[in-house]
């Protein structure tokens, strides 16, 4: 592995995409130290450090995350990449149930450009939307315990808040979409993936504090419960690879066709159907519906709702349960929205090909109908798992959220799938230019 990182910086072309790559992640890091004008930056940290257990329990808790931390800072980037995300979501949705923007995604290049440039207009209006009620927030003292964060309320610092925050994000989208045309691997993710790596540091420290190995009597994580961790730590990894790399092959047969002196078809091949077909967009849309009522209380000031908001909070036994339903019907949700069996069925029977046993059409699209929903369940089981394992470790082990979120949920399945995703590319380099990749016996299979 260390000749394949090493032989990497001897291609040009590749150097320079990782160089550049680099730099731009960088610079990202840099904006996200960046203050927001018109906040008092150690009043906000302050409150977010006393309420750092809880921090996952609302939607600023998914912002603050996949932002790398800036949200709790309030940085220019503080909105992240979430609204992009958001809107791109949002597109997908659409192309799928939505004729004209189905004709569109079908017209190819000039279709998916039509598309980007939509996704980037609602990425503004989302931005928009959620800076003007950050700005909101931030400006009442009753949110944070009588701090007061503004320094000067009222228009003008909403006005200048909102073309911060929506300012950042384009910045963040486009810095994506420059790691994508002259980096290596996809530029929106691997912003997430620097974002919830910087993470790591703050975890750290915390477990260490935690572990006291200079002062036994204030220890409150004995060795034997870390060694306990850092074997469900490996064991969570390797299961989150082998899932995300997880398919079914379906074979297919194609007919032998003589047409003139040429002879077309007769290969075998398979069809790969994944097992996490969602991959991360179930967790993120199980996690916007739940935590929204706990958002929402934050806001309103009403016993009852916020009696029910306080039963669908990290750690009590409704919000697992309901956490796990949601991500298993959102799984089979977007499953359904981006696999069509019959669109595959007749694509199938236009080239003459067909699955061994099975007759072409109908047959053929309920058995891969069939197939996917099984192959979806284990898959959508693994993930619901895995995304309420955290809140598993936080109470068994007694340690902070931001330590036992690394043990699975979204940031796990997004470093995992990210970093396979960007070795097979780099990977692809190498062997183009005869150069051995990371793994000897085998190659990295793609995400998709």
């Amino acid at each position: 592995m260390f000749n394949a990182l090493v032989n990497a910086f001897k291609i040009p072309d590749l150097k320079r995409r990782l160089i550049i790559t680099g730099v731009l992640i960088a610079i990202y890091r840099v904006g996200c130290y960046i203050p927001t004008p018109g906040i008092d930056g150690a009043a906000l940290a302050d409150f977010f450090n006393r309420i750092a257990k809880t921090q996952g329990g609302t939607l600023f808790g998914i912002i603050n995350m996949f932002s790398g931390g800036a949200m709790e800072r309030l940085t220019i980037f503080a909105l992240g990449i979430m609204p992009y995300i958001s809107a791109s979501i949002i597109m997908q949705l659409l192309t799928a149930v939505v004729p004209a923007f189905e004709k569109m995604a079908k017209e190819g290049k000039s279709g998916y450009e039509k598309i980007n440039q939509l996704t980037r207009y609602g990425t503004v209006l989302l931005s928009v939307i959620q800076s003007y009620f950050i700005a909101l927030w931030l400006e009442n003292p009753a949110r944070f315990e009588g701090l007061q964060i503004v320094m000067h309320p009222g228009w003008g610092f909403r006005i200048l808040t909102v073309l911060t925050l929506t300012t950042g994000t384009i910045f963040i989208m486009w810095l994506g979409e420059q790691i994508q045309e002259r980096g290596i691997g996809n530029g929106i993710s691997l912003i997430i993936t620097a974002g919830i790596i910087s993470r790591i540091p703050t975890a750290l420290n915390q477990l260490y504090v935690l572990i006291s190995p200079f002062a036994p009597s204030r220890r409150q994580i004995q060795p034997v419960t870390l060694l306990i961790m850092a074997f469900l730590l490996v064991v969570v990894v390797f299961s989150v690879i082998m899932i995300t790399q997880g398919v079914r092959k379906i074979p297919v047969q194609y007919a032998r066709r003589i047409v003139g002196r040429k002879v077309y078809g007769g290969q075998s091949t398979y069809i790969p159907l994944k097992v996490d077909t969602s991959g991360v967009i179930a967790i993120i849309f199980a996690q916007s519906i739940i935590l929204f009522p706990a958002t929402l209380a934050s806001f309103i000031p009403n016993p009852a709702f916020q009696r029910l908001a306080q039963g669908l909070i990290r750690g009590q036994a409704l919000y697992s349960i309901v956490y796990a339903l949601l991500i298993i019907f959102f799984c089979y949700f977007y499953t359904a929205i981006v696999f069509n069996p019959n669109d595959l069925s007749e694509n199938m029977k236009k080239h003459g090909g067909f699955i061994p046993g099975i007759r072409p059409g109908a047959p053929t699209a309920e058995f891969l109908d069939f197939v996917m929903t099984r192959i979806t369940l284990a898959g959508a089981s693994f993930i619901a798992v895995i995304a309420i394992f955290p809140d598993f470790i936080m109470a068994w082990l007694k340690v902070p959220y931001l330590v036992a979120s690394f043990f699975g949920g979204t940031g796990v399945l997004i470093i995992v799938g990210v970093m396979l995703d960007t070795l097979k590319q780099v990977e692809s380099h190498l062997l183009t230019h005869h150069y051995e990749g990371f793994i000897k016996s085998g190659h990295i299979r793609g995400r998709r």
